[in-house]
């Protein structure tokens, strides 16, 4: 089937006219290449939003109170309350399949209007939380030096703090030694046992201006009581917390006497919903490439099509010759498939080699000039590489088909009158 003469009257019909061979071929090679390339964005666009997401985990709700809008057993609407310390075990009682339940209290933040946080001349405006030690589960971040909150001191009220390297940098001289030092947070000393840095969405200048302490010597210092300002819930692997969250609001309308269907008086967001959404968004985009990249090979594949009809048509007598010699008509329609297959695999193969080229200076680009908001690392998998070969060879395959039903339906005779 591969041997000398017939690649080498494969190469000579491509080659008769050059200028004929390289229009039709481009057809097939920007095909590829827009496929490529809308692929890559896609990519590209999905791994900056998971970038955005970091190691945070999905899987997560935030749950908070408001005012009641109804009246309920002998209680107002328009009803201020808080969650309770308490409530956590209360809903790991009565709700399965969660893995961290985080109450949390909080201080400062984009509404805080001062400083709240004192360092002898320096001083500065930070998120405070009172935190258990799940929360690095739930928000992960790089423990850069020292540690984080344990359960010693939740137990022992210790008054501890983690801080950021945001807050280090104002609030310390560079290469100043920053354990074992204070800093006063609304006139409290905290002794600084750790510093953090974040890589997630929040690990921007504000994702690194935070402090941490834990939540009972928050809720000590601060007259919180056993109040929670709200909770980080994380549900178990393989059980979504979007299908849990229903219970857990039940639940909690029943411990603080919430009318049922007072839908307003628990507020929470919904991460894993969100992260599922922007998946289905990928998904979709995918698909439009996908879409859009074949209809555009499509294209290119018609125009192979339409050429080796024109080949054929053009190499009559030569075919009625050949006929005539005794040359059997799957020899012939071989030739013309292996022509066409041949064709549309380096031009596919070029349009390829391209796009790969074309990713390489973008992510070049991207490495120097910084990275772009949403947009990092575009790429193409191996499997779409190898997914594309074969519908070349298909593509190839289909474009040949008809001429080569039209080759060997000449007939020996008619070829040779044929001028």
């Amino acid at each position: 089937m591969f041997n000398r003469d017939r690649w080498k009257e494969i190469l000579e019909v491509l080659t008769s006219n050059w200028f004929r061979t390289v229009l039709t071929a481009f057809g097939v090679f920007w095909g590829i290449f827009i496929l490529i390339l809308l692929l890559a964005a896609g990519k590209g666009l999905e791994n900056g939003i998971n970038q955005d997401f970091g190691d945070i985990a999905t899987n997560t709700m935030f749950m908070w109170t408001r005012r009641t809008t109804k009246p309920y057993e002998g209680l107002p609407k328009d009803r201020r309350f808080e969650f309770k310390r308490e409530d956590v075990q209360t809903i790991r009682d009565n709700v399965p399949n969660l893995r961290f339940i985080s109450p949390r209290n909080q201080l400062g933040g984009f509404s805080s209007g001062g400083n709240n946080v004192v360092r002898g001349l320096n001083a500065g405006a930070y998120n405070v939380y009172g935190d258990y030690p799940e929360i690095i589960n739930q928000d992960p971040m790089t423990i850069t030096s020292g540690r984080f909150i344990n359960y010693n001191d939740i137990n022992e009220k210790r008054k501890i703090a983690i801080i950021g390297q945001g807050v280090r940098n104002d609030l310390y001289d560079k290469g100043e030694e920053v354990l074992g030092t204070y800093i006063k947070i609304q006139g409290v000393n905290f002794l600084v046992v750790g510093t953090y840095k974040k890589n997630s969405s929040d690990g921007g200048e504000e994702g690194q201006k935070e402090i941490f302490v834990p939540f009972t010597a928050f809720s000590q210092a601060f007259n919180r009581g056993e109040d929670v300002g709200w909770m980080a819930i994380t549900a178990e692997d393989g059980h979504s917390i979007s299908v849990l969250k229903e219970k857990i609001i039940e639940v909690m309308k029943k411990k603080h006497k919430v009318h049922p269907e007072d839908n307003r008086a628990i507020g929470y967001f919904d991460l894993y919903e969100q992260y599922n959404r922007v998946e289905s968004l990928f998904a979709g985009m995918r698909w439009i490439a996908i879409i859009v990249g074949t209809f555009v090979l499509l294209s290119g594949i018609i125009g192979v099509s339409n050429i080796m009809l024109i080949v054929v048509k053009e190499r009559t007598k030569e075919i009625g010759i050949r006929r005539a010699l005794g040359e059997d008509p799957w020899s012939i329609k071989k030739q013309v498939l292996m022509e066409s297959i041949f064709l549309t695999i380096i031009s596919g193969m070029a349009g390829i080699i391209f796009g790969a080229v074309f990713i390489y200076g973008v992510n070049a680009l991207l490495e120097n000039v910084g990275p772009v908001d949403m947009f990092m690392n575009p790429s193409v998998s191996i499997q779409v590489v190898a997914t594309a070969l074969l519908v070349l060879v298909v593509s190839g395959f289909l474009a040949g088909f008809i001429p080569a039903q039209s080759a060997i339906r000449v007939k020996p005779i008619e070829a040779l009158r044929n001028e």
